[in-house]
């Protein structure tokens, strides 16, 4: 028998589902465009005017089937995270990718390990996607924050906003490319799952440190520069980078830029049971940026984390980062 959360995870889902199919027997738009209209006529609870009427008689139906009040935030999310898993089935757009759950709770985990005692955190993801990660991580924060996220696909963006709302979570979106000016004042914490490649526009890639030499610049170097031009001095960024970060042309580069502005705290391989190919790996990658108070670790924390589905060994991974998180913030 099913649980009560698995329940009413795959009662929305279906919502969400069968609206946006039922648009698209009349609307022009893929089902991840369908998506967020359906989002919003659950959130709004009205219908446009402009829809057919027997559109218009089903979702009025619909509407009277569910009630959001009755949901908790991560059903919420998990519910839409599911229809959007659907939409990306078979999307051949790299960047339509969703950041697996597991590895978002583990990074809201480690962001508590690094917060202060600040009643209030701001905290920004450069490439928010869907706002899956972002809202993951904001729904395991026990204070007031203040959340900013950033996309230039206008699909996502739109689904990211769906995401907030539904949940009720408050965060002010930017549409435009990220490694460009915003209009933000500095964060205390960045979460970002980069996306690996190069950089297209290289008349603004030239007004980073990190631009290449020759040729195009790398995506996932320049959006960890302008996350820290973002970022307070002592302020912690916690980024899904690529295994291979270190290697290749311009890792001697990013290795003296990451030596000249930040600390590198730890480094956390994910299992590699979690990618198809182990060149697709990737790491948690944690740095805080250096400030007058602040000090590096004795040691940064290096460790490769067991398969997530197996308890026994992730707990005791869980008790050797506590102990170092404990003895890290107690020398501070």
């Amino acid at each position: 028998m099913k649980n009560v959360e698995e329940s009413k995870i795959e009662q929305l889902y279906t919502w969400l589902d069968e609206a946006a199919e039922k648009m698209g027997e009349e609307l022009d738009l893929s089902y991840l465009e369908l998506l967020p209209l359906a989002g919003r006529i659950l959130f709004d609870q009205e219908i446009p005017e402009e829809y057919s009427e027997t559109i218009r008689n089903y979702l009025s139906d619909k509407l009277t089937s569910i009630s959001l009040e009755d949901y908790k935030r991560e059903e919420v999310r998990k519910g839409i995270q599911l229809a959007i898993l659907k939409g990306m089935k078979g999307s051949t757009q790299q960047q339509h990718m969703i950041t697996p759950d597991s590895v978002a709770i583990f990074m809201g985990y480690i962001l508590e390990k690094v917060m202060d005692t600040k009643k209030t955190i701001r905290i920004f993801d450069p490439v928010a996607g869907t706002g899956n990660l972002l809202t993951a991580v904001v729904n395991q924060i026990d204070k007031d924050v203040e959340a900013y996220g950033s996309d230039v696909d206008q699909t996502l963006l739109q689904l990211a906003l769906m995401n907030a709302n539904l949940q009720h979570t408050e965060i002010e979106f930017f549409h435009q490319d990220s490694l460009r000016s915003f209009l933000l004042e500095p964060v205390d914490y960045v979460i970002a799952d980069l996306p690996v490649g190069y950089y297209p526009d290289d008349v603004q890639a030239s007004e980073f440190e990190l631009k290449a030499e020759s040729g195009h610049s790398y995506s996932h170097h320049l959006l960890m520069e302008q996350s820290l031009n973002y970022m307070n001095e002592g302020g912690y960024g916690l980024f899904l980078i690529p295994n291979f970060l270190f290697e290749g042309d311009q890792s001697a580069q990013l290795h003296a830029f990451l030596q000249k502005h930040v600390h590198v705290v730890g480094v956390l391989q994910l299992p590699d049971s979690m990618f198809k190919n182990e060149q697709f790996g990737k790491s948690i990658f944690i740095v805080q940026k250096k400030g007058e108070s602040t000090e590096a670790p004795k040691e940064a924390l290096i460790a490769k984390l067991p398969s997530f589905s197996n308890p026994n060994s992730m707990n005791e991974m869980v008790e050797k980062i506590n102990n170092w998180f404990l003895e890290y913030t107690s020398s501070k």
